[in-house]
């Protein structure tokens, strides 16, 4: 089949506006944010305006079994909406509306390409809060969100994005369409569909509406920060702040981190620290108060150097500033493999020495950083992209990470999704039972397998 013949089809079935075949444009939209995972060169760019169109467009998929991408805002971090030779890229930018917010029923409807930054907006204006709060809130859309069941900051007390959806619409690779959940807060009602495709990174479906929880607007957070001489300090702190209160927030910045952020723009840290522990209460009154107390508590039991409290809102920014500035600060040192893997909370510490030895043995730089309320940590190489022997040492030092998160009994993505960055480790983590049920699933929801090959297994 011709490319010419994909494009009649396509065009007989979708509006002008929806087919696209520039080839800058095409350029544009063959990867995301993965820079070394591979990409390939797709046929033709979709960018439905429906429902109607994506099954339109998955239709003639199916008949004349071409592969198909979908994507999002393209922020992602494993390569998930990397095109393949020859596919279609299904683009869900347009359908980028926010349906509904029904302040009573504490609930949104949305479509995929709508940010997560306009839902917080959209729910703001109604008193209420939508939580999940990726690092890139401000431009990634919530379709992106659900394939990968992106975390955040808070999801340590608030949850996943998976914890925050009541329901789905979903196009399968023929066409049909699904409707997963409902509008109600619980639901038994057969197998848990929606949790299926949440975290599925297109591999199933085409999720094309989302109805969303929304809560009451937390009261303002009193933050703190505390600095420690170990690594082994600030992995005892996390385990004993987690056992005896539920921060709204509590992430961790270790010292090559804290070095970079502090070299990014003067911001008066500890730069001899070997990590630096940030938390929030957004419990509000007494409680807040206590929850507090106690975080402090543990972290000078556990040997921290440093420990202070701000219940004013400008400095806990300022510090929650020093947190969000950590990725783009390593990004100044150079070109960098970001990795994701997450640890049980007790194993924090063990990873924490396991990436510097790994860092000392590859002879790279990594810094790291991460959700330590939930063990999920961003350990990120730092190397010279124009020299090939420094990208070999940190493509090493990234599998190396990997491995060390498996062996600790965690995992090869907390947040960021397999893609096509993990996808031969994550045979090592599901085991051949497993693997083998993955496949089962995506015979029986994708059979000709045109749903985003080559990502996720």
């Amino acid at each position: 089949m011709s490319e010419t013949d994909l494009v009649r089809a396509l065009a007989a079935v979708l509006p002008p506006e929806s087919l696209v075949t520039d080839a800058d444009v095409l350029e544009a939209h063959r990867r995301d944010q993965a820079q070394w995972a591979p990409a390939g060169v797709p046929r033709v760019l979709v960018r439905p305006a429906s429902t109607a169109e994506v099954q339109a467009a998955l239709r003639v998929a199916s008949a004349l079994r071409v592969p198909v991408v979908p994507r999002g805002a393209g922020s992602g971090l494993s390569g998930g909406a990397n095109a393949v030779d020859g596919c279609i890229v299904l683009s869900l930018a347009r359908m980028n509306r926010v349906l509904e917010v029904d302040r009573r029923g504490m609930f949104a409807v949305v479509q995929p390409g709508a940010l997560n930054a306009a839902v917080k907006a959209a729910a703001a204006e109604q008193g209420l809060w939508y939580a999940p709060d990726p690092a890139s809130w401000e431009f990634s859309s919530i379709g992106g969100n659900l394939a990968t069941n992106a975390g955040g900051l808070c999801c340590v007390k608030y949850g996943v994005t998976g914890d925050a959806v009541l329901g789905l619409e979903a196009v399968l690779a023929d066409g049909s369409v699904v409707r997963t959940g409902g509008r109600t807060m619980k639901n038994s009602a057969g197998y848990g569909l929606t949790r299926l495709f949440v975290g599925s990174e297109g591999t199933l479906g085409v999720i094309t509406e989302a109805t969303l929880k929304l809560r009451p607007r937390p009261p303002k957070a009193t933050t703190l920060v505390a600095s420690f001489p170990t690594l082994v300090g600030a992995g005892v702190a996390v385990t004993e702040i987690m056992a005896s209160v539920r921060p709204s927030l509590l992430e961790l910045m270790d010292r090559a981190t804290v070095r970079a952020v502090e070299s990014f723009g003067s911001m008066g840290l500890d730069v001899d620290a070997a990590a630096l522990l940030l938390a929030r209460s957004d419990a509000g009154g007494g409680q807040g108060v206590e929850e507090l107390a106690r975080m402090a508590a543990a972290c000078e039991a556990a040997g921290a150097t440093f420990v202070a409290q701000s219940a004013d809102e400008a400095e806990g920014e300022l510090l929650m500033q020093a947190r969000r500035l950590a990725y783009p600060a390593l990004e100044k040192q150079g070109a960098t493999l970001l990795d994701d893997v997450g640890v049980p909370l007790s194993r924090i510490a063990d990873l924490l020495a396991a990436v510097e030895q790994i860092a000392s043995e590859r002879g790279v730089l990594i810094g790291t950083f991460g959700h330590a309320g939930d063990g999920n940590m961003h350990p990120t190489v730092v190397f010279d992209r124009n020299d090939a022997v420094a990208l070999e040492r940190a493509r090493a030092a990234f599998d190396d990470i990997l491995r060390a998160a498996l062996a600790l009994g965690g995992t090869i993505t907390g947040e960021h999704g397999v893609g096509a960055l993990k996808r031969p480790f994550l045979g090592e983590q599901l085991g051949h039972g497993g693997l083998r049920l993955h496949h089962a699933i995506k015979g029986a929801l994708d059979p000709l397998g045109i749903l985003n090959p080559g990502k996720v297994f």
